[in-house]
């Protein structure tokens, strides 16, 4: 009788397994099919980012825009990547640098194109110009090194002119 009833539970125990197994790698096909479905979107939500900023988003098409902003957004997409955030290269792409003083760590200070989330996955990074703080020079201990006036160079190599921006050399 013991034997039958350890059978029984063991038995059990692996349907209860295979249940939860199963219904996790549903909600894993739905959420992965959902983000397939909102990734083909994307081109469709720049689109209409970059008619709203020309101003050419109006009347009933703005309406439209909306309620699909609203839409994807209630269902869980999540857009990201403003000026001012910190660059983290996680959800950004840096596609231009650049040193600034107005900055105290690396920051996106130009957004190229947005970044999209869904459920906790990055669908696409966003598209930012990076500015980090200008640091100040070290004086060099040793002879021949950079003098104190001398600014940093930037990721090409070049010395940044008066104002941070690139010198022009002859």
């Amino acid at each position: 009788m013991q034997e039958r009833t350890a059978d029984l539970q063991r038995l059990k125990a692996e349907y209860d397994n295979y249940r939860r197994r199963m219904d996790r790698d549903r909600q894993m096909i739905a959420e992965q099919a959902t983000g397939r479905v909102l990734g083909a979107m994307l081109p469709t939500l720049d689109d209409i980012g970059r008619a709203r900023d020309h101003g050419d988003l109006e009347g009933p098409f703005k309406a439209v825009a909306e309620a699909l902003e609203a839409a994807l957004e209630s269902i869980g997409l999540a857009r990201f990547g403003t000026v001012g955030d910190e660059f983290d290269p996680l959800v950004h792409e840096a596609l231009m640098h650049s040193y600034r003083p107005d900055v105290t760590a690396p920051t996106c200070v130009e957004v190229f194109r947005s970044g999209y989330s869904y459920g906790g996955r990055v669908l696409r990074v966003a598209q930012v110009a990076v500015a980090e703080p200008i640091d100040e020079p070290e004086a060099s201990a040793e002879p021949g090194g950079a003098s104190a006036d001398t600014p940093a160079p930037d990721d090409t190599g070049s010395v940044p002119g008066p104002g941070g921006g690139p010198s022009v050399e002859s």
